[in-house]
């Protein structure tokens, strides 16, 4: 699950100042669980947008955001898309960069993208994977520490870590506290000693 938050309305009308006949593709899978692009927040998009001054020609609802197969599958959803001037998509990144592989007009996201995360137990998961392309975290327990801890430590926690919480957000356990707690449930505490090296040029 791609995890996101919506931009200030006011930055999207900023965005949009220039356009008008505006065309709205949401995301009927992250983005509506997230409640940042499913039908009641594209809904809620066309009637402030509106209200604003500025004229939804029509808004659509694929099943996701980045898995637009054609112009013509958007067509199918709502043939209103062909009398935009331009298309806002309120899905994450991928969504704006896949529907824009399709569509010949600007294309405006409406939300920022956050991390890769997931669901479990009915608790959403943000910041589980930074997509990096070295996946090491079979060595974790299956946690990652490139996208849960802010520094990145490959080797255990920082010296700022107290009681077993985050020493640059004190209300987040320390990822570090909950590999160990991991690998002691399943008994592999052996990964502890295998040396890392730090990750160079990271950007987080």
């Amino acid at each position: 699950m791609i995890i996101t938050s919506a931009k200030p309305f006011e930055e999207i009308l900023d965005m949009l100042k220039d356009e008008d006949n505006i065309f709205i593709v949401g995301c009927n899978v992250c983005a509506a669980k997230l409640k940042t692009g499913g039908e009641p927040e594209v809904r809620e998009m066309c009637r402030k947008l509106e209200e604003s001054g500025k004229h939804v020609v029509g808004w659509s609802l694929p099943t996701a955001a980045c898995s637009i197969r054609s112009y013509d599958s958007l067509v199918e959803k709502s043939e209103k898309i062909n009398d935009a001037s331009c298309v806002l998509v309120m899905g994450c990144g991928s969504g704006v960069s896949a529907v824009a592989t399709v569509v010949d007009l600007p294309i405006y996201g409406s939300n920022n993208t956050l991390s890769l995360g997931g669901s479990s137990g009915g608790k959403l998961l943000s910041d589980q994977c930074v997509m990096c392309g070295d996946c090491t975290i079979s060595q974790y327990g299956g946690l990652c520490p490139k996208s849960q801890c802010p520094k990145a430590l490959l080797n255990g926690p920082c010296g700022g870590s107290v009681e077993g919480m985050c020493e640059v957000n004190r209300d987040k356990d320390c990822v570090w506290y909950l590999i160990y707690d991991r690998l002691n449930k399943i008994n592999r505490l052996d990964l502890l000693y295998v040396t890392h090296a730090p990750q160079e040029h990271w950007t987080k």
